[in-house]
């Protein structure tokens, strides 16, 4: 058992939550781990670190069992780790008296059709959308709202799982028939899809941390998408932006109104845009940190991630308050490009993996395949084989060697068995 000062609950601490626990250990405080089934599904496995935490406590589906466990260690703060830890973090934050969101709001930070449902009954604009459970339903809709694309996804996933863009009465039902009755990256049954109406305009992420209300920017990111192995709109990375901007500006402040909206009042969260010609829009935000380790760029470009903001915010609230409003000012330029594999099978090697390594603002790469393991055809944000993290002082820099990147990607990159 630790100290009853300084301790901190991460729930789900898998993929980018892994890094949490350290960083709090070198602020002086023990991590208790929370995992939320009896079973760690098996995309997050190997990124559990068992380690970092002084108690490993299993949730059963007994929240009063579960919140008993963790009132042994007197924890002052508590954090969801990942998109489906959400709703257990808010219950057990809330029975323990914590700084976390409470549980009014929870179905609404993590059903995608409720989320907008929400921020739009709040006064913020938001997309056309419909939630269906059968074929009929969807396309009497979509011939209502006058054609053209859509996009349908799970209500309940992450990343870009069972993300559909459609054109065309065909490819709705298609993409309906292959998503009704699955189940989604996160283990969850989809009953229902989900159908909105596809957004013109670049797509951003801005990533923040709360503190009782108070709102800081971390990052933002621009993405870049590119139509590959018969995906339209594939995520091909994202580059760092200033903090200030005209576009950066309006989505801050778009940002800031959806996380009033949802009751985000303390801890991270991860939101996607897009700023349309008549502003931003809400594509969805998780109450937790950035996955894809975008805190590795992120702190060797400003200094500090999304990852040292929460835990300053959890465990040195005043120190938050003191620096919340004063915006991260970009050291190094930054961009993320994500590896797409044009085959499947079992990955021998990527022989072209020194030349990478040998650009110019080359910083680090997060392998999602190493070889000997199967390589799948890139389709979603589960399936790249690797991302490829750039940083320079010179943004051109950056630019030239992401375009390099690119063009190095495809069939001579990967050796497949």
């Amino acid at each position: 058992m630790t100290t009853a000062s300084r301790t901190v609950v991460i729930v789900d601490a898998f993929a980018s939550a892994r890094c949490l626990a350290p960083l709090f250990r070198a602020r002086g405080y023990d991590c208790v781990h929370v995992q939320s089934t009896p079973t760690i599904p098996a995309a997050y496995a190997p990124s559990f670190q068992p380690q970092d935490f002084v108690d490993n406590i299993v949730h059963d589906g007994n929240v009063a069992e579960t919140v008993a466990a963790i009132a042994r260690h007197a924890p002052v703060g508590l954090l969801a780790g990942i998109e489906r830890a959400v709703v257990l973090a808010d219950e057990l934050g809330e029975e323990l008296g914590l700084p976390t969101n409470g549980t009014a709001l929870s179905s609404a930070r993590r059903d995608k059709f409720l989320m907008i449902e929400t921020v739009r009954e709040a006064g913020v604009p938001g997309i056309e959308q419909i939630l269906v459970s059968d074929a009929d339903t969807l396309l009497s809709w979509y011939e209502q709202s006058g054609g053209g694309r859509v996009v349908l996804k799970p209500v309940s996933s992450a990343g870009s799982d069972g993300v559909h863009f459609c054109d065309g009465p065909a490819e709705v039902r298609k993409a309906f028939e292959a998503l009704i009755g699955t189940r989604s990256a996160l283990g969850q049954d989809n009953h229902a899809v989900l159908a909105q109406e596809y957004l013109v305009g670049g797509e951003y992420i801005v990533n923040t941390v709360s503190r009782d209300g108070r709102h800081h920017v971390t990052d933002i990111w621009k993405m870049h998408h590119l139509s590959a192995n018969g995906v339209k709109d594939l995520p091909a990375g994202a580059e760092l932006m200033s903090r200030h901007g005209e576009e950066q500006d309006q989505l801050a402040e778009h940002t800031f109104q959806v996380l009033d909206a949802l009751g985000i009042r303390n801890g991270p969260a991860h939101t996607e845009l897009k700023l349309t010609p008549q502003g931003p829009r809400l594509v969805e935000t998780g109450a937790r940190v950035c996955g894809a380790d975008v805190h590795v760029p992120t702190g060797a470009a400003l200094g500090e991630s999304q990852l040292d903001w929460a835990v300053d915010a959890c465990v040195d609230p005043e120190r938050f308050r003191k620096r919340c409003d004063t915006p991260y000012e970009v050291q190094r330029h930054a961009r993320i490009v994500n590896m797409v594999s044009p085959g499947a099978g079992t990955l021998v090697s990527y022989p072209r993996m020194e030349e990478l390594r040998a650009l110019e603002s080359f910083h680090d790469v997060l392998y999602r395949v190493r070889p000997g393991a199967p390589v799948h055809r890139s389709v979603d944000d589960w399936t790249f084989p690797l991302r490829v993290y750039l940083l320079h002082p010179t943004a051109a820099t950056v630019a030239r060697d992401a375009l390099t990147t690119r063009y190095m990607d495809g069939e001579g990159f990967y050796e497949i068995d």
